[in-house]
């Protein structure tokens, strides 16, 4: 099965169906955070454009609302995406991007962890002092 190419707001509402399960146009709508809602017509037409792409499928419908399920699961459309970027970029570039990003998220949640570690017990400061910089 090919997996299809998803815009930013399909991948919400995909996300959605993947953390709610079933949902209407109405319940996926409502679920976007209140400041950054779009319109009920917009979802709508994801929702259908998603349908056409196989993305998502009808299973039911309750009086006027059809009811959609995902029909490609999280991890295979996370996979794709990971292939388009490193088809786009390169992998040694990617993978080189990925490790330091890792690295300094290590090193920033030691430090954290280390600055806790040695955080003034009974109001005596400690003379420890860390830096979050990591080595080049």
């Amino acid at each position: 099965m090919a997996f299809p190419r998803l815009s930013k707001l399909e991948l919400q509402i995909m996300e959605t169906l993947w953390t709610r399960g079933e949902c209407s146009i109405r319940e996926i709508q409502e679920a976007f955070p209140e400041k950054s809602r779009p319109g009920f017509t917009t979802v709508q037409t994801m929702v259908y454009r998603l349908e056409a792409k196989k993305a998502l499928r009808c299973t039911k419908r309750i009086g006027k609302a059809n009811i959609f399920e995902a029909s490609i699961s999280r991890k295979a459309t996370q996979g794709r995406m990971i292939d388009e970027l490193l088809s786009l970029f390169g992998g040694k570039p990617v993978m080189a991007h990925m490790v330091k990003a890792v690295r300094v998220a290590r090193t920033e949640e030691t430090v954290s962890e280390l600055q806790h570690a040695t955080s003034p017990i009974n109001g005596t400061p400690t003379l420890l002092t860390v830096s979050a910089r990591p080595k080049r």
